[in-house]
């Protein structure tokens, strides 16, 4: 299950906090066809905002076709954007940047510092105009 963390100083829409967070999940597998969403009222009562908000996220996610709004059921997944073999826990990639975080935390490094280092290299290797 996925639990939504709202950062209300970020200057990011909690509309768009939340799809981004759901698209983040299905990313990492945490989230697959057929799986259901939290009902908004969960959202609601986990994060404190508006149930419009949440609704409005999920509406977005619909109109991505990532996932399906089924009437007394739920919102369903219906789209894998997860590639286990770059993503899942046991992906060479990913032990070595959880080995990286490790050596950066132990550094010292502050995770804004981690951020910004991360979105410097990111963007050599990912020029703006390369990315949709």
């Amino acid at each position: 299950m996925i639990e939504f963390r709202i950062d209300r100083r970020s200057g990011v829409s909690t509309y768009m906090q939340i799809v981004q967070q759901v698209k983040q999940a299905m990313r990492l597998g945490l989230l697959s066809p057929g799986d259901r969403l939290p009902a908004a009222r969960e959202v609601v009562e986990a994060t404190a905002v508006n149930p419009n908000t949440v609704l409005k996220a999920y509406r977005e996610l619909e109109r991505e076709g990532l996932v399906e709004a089924r009437r007394g059921l739920g919102t369903f997944v219906t789209k894998s954007l997860s590639s286990e073999a770059t993503t899942g826990d046991d992906a060479p990639l990913r032990q070595e940047l959880t080995g990286w975080m490790g050596r950066a935390q132990q550094s010292g490094l502050l995770v804004e510092d981690v951020d910004a280092l991360y979105t410097a290299v990111r963007d050599e290797h990912y020029p703006v105009e390369e990315r949709s």
